[in-house]
């Protein structure tokens, strides 16, 4: 048996590698039925070329989502598990509909797709979910902030889902980047783990029961746990959440079941292996020639040092008010010794930034290779290598992405504590 898995807003398949393995390992508790990736801002589609690429079989959709559940929605099959690391967008509800369909929030923000799909399967709806999104979702809007994952939590509970979450750095767990993500479980009310954390102590589930916590373990140091309610009335969190603008009652970790969420602020505790950035290199005589760094390039006029470095600088905004613009230096070059900084979508290309990687190996500065972006996220190496794929394009992917020992983690407890034996991954290979 196996866990049926729907993969959306897929990108290069990170959810996917992380349940599966690459290639999909024969006794996997997980099975990708369906996925699907499009980007609305681009005519070349080349995270799903990348995806079909690599599951070349796969029940690939390439199609607007939104359009996908309006008029083709039977193209969903039934699965047990929804995963997704959705755009982080203002979930703020436009409008309330006096029909079946209830609430519905704005047209193009991709949350409600995923409400959508829960909504419409009825009594086919996924078991599970395992949802990925940057932090700040807890604390935005800045106007009511945590009124967005308020709206979420006050959605899935009218859906019949209880959820734990939790911010993840994945360097406090050994992994080889410090990236900061949310991760959101869900689990249907007509689940084992549903009632079992209904009955549970909800300290206790956040300290050492839960399923995140099993695979991500917490320190000592436990803060006090805030109790508090999301309001049924979806319209009501939208234009009444925190509404005196304080700041958000979510913390990094946390549990909502019948409306009631338990949060707390934890710590991690991790005394297993790390891998630094200096793990993840390439040979120096490996790396193309554009990827280094001469020195007239760092040092020449608003170049790779200025760029890194503090600096103070009078500007004047259109009213003609003059103001001090100021920022503080970065290591640099990026230490070895340590995980990496956090990957953004920028990471690509030979202009100078402040905030692209650049190392000194080997006697020389270089900018970081896709293949060292890749194993940095923990995916193959060269997993997004395609033609007609650009290294910038590359790049942009790993800034993109999540970290897929992350998941792979949080699959293995889930599977876990569903009552499946899991195999244990493998180290990804590299690929051609």
């Amino acid at each position: 048996m196996s866990i049926k898995v729907v993969e959306l807003f897929a990108g290069v398949g990170g959810f996917r590698i992380g349940l599966e393995n690459y290639p999909r390992a024969e006794d996997s508790a997980y099975s990708v039925v369906w996925s699907n990736q499009w980007e609305p801002s681009t005519k070349l589609q080349h995270a799903s070329l990348v995806y079909e690429n690599r599951w070349p079989n796969s029940n690939h959709s390439n199609q607007n989502i939104e359009e996908v559940i309006e008029n083709d929605f039977d193209q969903i099959p039934n699965h047990d598990l929804l995963v997704g690391g959705f755009p982080c967008q203002d979930y703020s509800v436009a409008t309330s509909l006096k029909n079946s369909k209830g609430l519905r929030g704005k047209k193009g923000v991709l949350w409600w797709s995923i409400e959508a799909i829960l909504r419409q399967k009825g009594t086919k709806a996924p078991k599970y979910l395992m949802l990925e999104n940057v932090d700040r979702l807890l604390k935005s809007p800045a106007k009511q902030r945590g009124r967005d994952f308020a709206i979420m939590l006050s959605s899935l509970n009218a859906l019949g889902y209880a959820v734990e979450w939790r911010v993840i750095n994945a360097a406090e767990y050994g992994m080889p980047q410090r990236r900061r993500r949310v991760f959101i479980l869900g689990y249907h009310k007509s689940t084992e783990l549903y009632r079992r954390l209904e009955s549970a102590s909800k300290t206790e589930w956040l300290k050492f029961d839960g399923v995140i916590t099993k695979e991500f373990p917490v320190s000592d140091d436990f803060g006090d746990v805030s109790i508090g309610t999301v309001n049924a009335d979806i319209q009501v969190v939208s234009d009444e959440f925190n509404k005196s603008g304080g700041n958000s009652p979510f913390q990094n970790s946390g549990v909502m079941i019948n409306g009631n969420y338990w949060t707390v602020k934890t710590n991690s505790k991790y005394n297993g292996a790390r891998t630094m950035l200096k793990d993840v290199l390439e040979k120096t005589e490996d790396v193309p020639k554009e990827f280094f760094i001469s020195p007239e390039e760092l040092n020449k006029e608003k170049g790779w040092e200025y760029l890194k470095g503090s600096k103070r600088i009078e500007r004047t905004n259109s009213q003609g008010h003059t103001y001090v613009y100021s920022e503080g230096g970065m290591v640099f070059p990026d230490a070895l010794d340590a995980p990496s900084r956090t990957i953004i979508t920028g990471e690509g290309g030979k202009a100078p930034s402040r905030f692209k990687h650049v190392i000194f190996h080997d006697g020389r500065h270089r900018r970081l290779v896709p293949k060292e972006l890749e194993q940095l996220n923990m995916f193959p190496k060269n997993h997004t290598k395609l033609d007609g794929v650009t290294d910038q394009k590359r790049a942009f992917f790993m800034g993109n992405a999540l970290v897929v020992g992350i998941v792979e983690k949080l699959g293995v407890s889930l599977a876990r504590e569903i009552g499946l034996e899991i195999p244990v991954l493998e180290k990804q290979a590299e690929l051609g």
